[in-house]
């Protein structure tokens, strides 16, 4: 689901399951007629979306609503047309006024999102800063912010964000493993192996922490204590997944290019699912 990464293994869920609102409605839609007509659009576009997108445009001639339109943008993504996806998450975004920041808070991540895919990180981390503005205490805003940050290899400011998401989830590993890859790209290798010792006790058989410790050992110079670390990983993962390709590389002695950050959550990341009215993503 998300993007087509700037090597970065970056995107992360913007949009799973959808809470059921109150009266058993989409946050976006305000009658049943409209929500059966939304789920059946929103399932188009997941599957098919050159043939949804044309069927969304024409609800949204018909008064569609915000059901129609956040339908269109979700076609836009899977279609790959990322940044007019992104212009169309954050103009409903904007033309809900003040209201529901929650769901505000949604759509401007999902922008992020689409700004990210289509290679514009920059216009991802401003979308994102929307959302945290309208939603600070959700830890994956400030993770979406840091990885956008990382794209740009703009690491203070990546670890800055990813300290404010160990803030709201602490001992969050994956988190752990993402600040260690950017204090390591930060020249910082002794902080990142402070983190990835933090993240191992918590899950000793991590593959992305051993092989974010594997990366910090070989910038420190430690080739011996790397190169156990990158023999586990290929130990215990796929021999043709990402994380055994870049073992592989750490045992010829190769660090990951600038700008390089490990993959992050494993969760789907393509905002296939309604933005939801609050809570987690």
């Amino acid at each position: 689901m998300l993007f087509h990464r700037p090597t970065l293994a970056v995107l992360l869920a913007l949009a799973p399951t959808l809470p059921v609102a109150a009266q058993g409605l989409s946050p976006l839609e305000s009658t049943p007629d409209h929500l059966l007509r939304y789920t059946e659009c929103m399932k188009l576009a997941s599957r098919e979306p050159l043939r949804a997108l044309p069927l969304a445009e024409k609800w949204n001639t018909e008064g569609g609503g915000l059901g129609a339109r956040h339908c269109v943008a979700v076609a836009m993504f899977q279609a790959g047309k990322h940044p007019q996806a992104a212009a169309q998450f954050e103009a409903i975004a904007r033309d809900m006024g003040q209201e529901r920041p929650g769901l505000r808070a949604e759509l401007w991540a999902q922008a992020g999102q689409a700004w990210m895919e289509a290679g514009q990180a920059s216009k991802a981390a401003e979308a994102q800063s929307r959302a945290i503005d309208l939603k600070s205490n959700d830890a994956d805003l400030w993770i979406d912010r840091g990885l956008s940050y990382a794209a740009m290899a703009a690491w203070p400011r990546a670890i800055s964000d990813f300290d404010r998401a160990l803030g709201l989830r602490p001992d969050d590993v994956e988190i752990l493993v993402l600040r260690a890859a950017a204090w390591r790209n930060a020249r910082n290798p002794s902080q990142a192996l402070s983190d990835i010792t933090r993240a191992l006790r918590i899950a000793p058989d991590h593959s992305g922490a051993l092989l974010e410790r594997g990366f910090a050992y070989l910038a420190r110079g430690d080739r011996t204590q790397a190169n156990d670390d990158f023999n586990q990983v290929l130990r215990i993962v796929p021999p043709d997944s990402d994380n055994a390709r870049r073992a592989q590389a750490g045992l010829r002695g190769e660090q990951p290019g600038a700008g390089q950050a490990p993959a992050g959550p494993a969760t789907p990341a393509t905002p296939n699912a309604p933005p939801k009215a609050g809570g987690k993503r």
